[in-house]
């Protein structure tokens, strides 16, 4: 059986990185967008990397244009939308695909432990992207595929999956419960 361990990351340059890089630690992963309604939430990701990093705490961002083209930038470009604009220090990785046949292989592994399970109903956009993936597919709820920009899993220090949020979960749930596993 798979562990987050064998699965790798890239860098923007194309070196390949291996998750077994940070075993002990507690990880956070998520799809990024630097055009979407959710690309604020750089800030709160980054202010958790800056409190909690020394803690355990790794961000694996990587970037996918695989929701609405939110992602159009080279990774480079991508990396100094980040920087500027949220002074993200962080690593982010090459810029991939989450969904479909050539998504990254880990987010293969991802969906497979930890499924969709909803929207945060108290989120303004929560009808909007229930609309929008509604339209496009009326069973979209039943699959485990990535809905959109900023969905995060996060792993324990023991490599497993614990918990994922979709975009619309309030991002301070999504702090408290990574400071619980440090």
């Amino acid at each position: 059986m798979s562990k987050i361990y064998d699965y790798s990351v890239f860098t923007p340059k194309g070196e390949e990185v291996s998750l077994s890089a940070f075993k002990g630690k507690v990880l956070l992963i998520v799809n990024t967008a630097t055009g979407c309604g959710f690309t604020p939430q750089y800030a709160p990701l980054e202010e958790m990397y800056r409190k909690y990093h020394d803690n355990g705490l790794e961000i694996i961002d990587i970037p996918c244009n695989q929701f609405g083209g939110q992602a159009p930038g080279s990774d480079e470009e991508i990396h100094e939308f980040c920087t500027l604009h949220f002074n993200t220090t962080y690593e982010q990785f090459r810029k991939s695909d989450v969904n479909g046949e050539k998504e990254l292989p880990l987010y293969t592994y991802l969906k497979s432990q930890k499924g969709f399970e909803g929207f945060d109903k108290s989120n303004k956009l929560t009808p909007v992207l229930e609309d929008l993936l509604g339209k496009a597919d009326p069973d979209y709820a039943k699959k485990p595929d990535i809905k959109w920009n900023f969905t995060k899993f996060i792993v324990d220090r023991n490599g497993n999956v614990v918990k994922r949020f979709e975009p619309t979960a309030d991002m301070a749930e999504v702090e408290a419960f990574v400071k619980s596993l440090l």
